[in-house]
């Protein structure tokens, strides 16, 4: 009978992590929808601005064990990325079989508008969470 009641508390904890987890995707993706992105579309340009000042572009492969996407749709994330100028895609030099993205300056400088909404965002609904 504890086991069970473990089981079910353990069980409905999880199953609050993905309530929350769903319920932020959804605003990030309404409070994002306004500058053009979505949360997807932005965790990218999130982990390639984190990249600034070193060689500031990431591998496709590097890319997509961050951001908990398929390398298909990681792909066709960058094609919309690439097309609207907000990343560049090139051969990367160590090994001419991968691709490196990189922020392009428009990139840099819409991350760094929307990254104060998404973080607001991320505070407010933890916030409710701890609540």
């Amino acid at each position: 009978m504890a086991a069970n009641k473990a089981e079910q508390a353990l069980v409905e904890q999880w199953r609050d992590i993905l309530a929350l987890h769903a319920r932020t995707q959804c605003e990030l993706d309404r409070e994002l929808h306004g500058h053009g992105l979505c949360a997807s579309d932005f965790e990218v340009l999130d982990l390639l601005a984190d990249g600034v000042g070193s060689d500031c572009a990431y591998r496709v492969q590097e890319i997509s064990e961050r951001v908990h996407l398929s390398q298909s749709a990681l792909s066709r994330l960058i094609g919309r990325l690439e097309k609207d100028g907000l990343v560049e895609r090139a051969m990367c030099a160590e090994d001419r079989r991968g691709v490196r993205v990189a922020l392009t300056a428009k990139g840099r400088a819409l991350h760094g508008e929307v990254r104060p909404v998404q973080r607001a965002v991320l505070a407010r609904m933890l916030a409710q969470a701890a609540d």
